[in-house]
């Protein structure tokens, strides 16, 4: 049975078989923080009244939300 040498028998395939692109590994993934104060999209789950209190005033109930639940922090921070 006549098979390939394992190794390379010619000098000049040797020192190209040393020198072959190693594969780059992948790099980890690393957790990005947004910068403060900018806006992050979320799911969250409310209570329907809760909800529909917000959404009652029209566009802009997100906003509203948000102004709720800032001046609750801000609240706890004057503590």
């Amino acid at each position: 049975m006549a098979s390939t040498p394992r190794r390379p028998v010619n000098p000049m395939e040797a020192a190209e078989a040393l020198f072959k692109p190693a594969k780059k590994q992948a790099a980890p993934a690393v957790e990005r923080r947004s910068p403060p104060k900018v806006k992050e999209m979320v799911s969250i789950k409310l209570d329907s009244d809760v909800l529909e209190h917000f959404q009652n005033d029209g566009p802009g109930w997100q906003e509203r939300i948000n102004d709720a639940l800032r001046a609750v922090v801000d609240a706890q921070k004057g503590e």
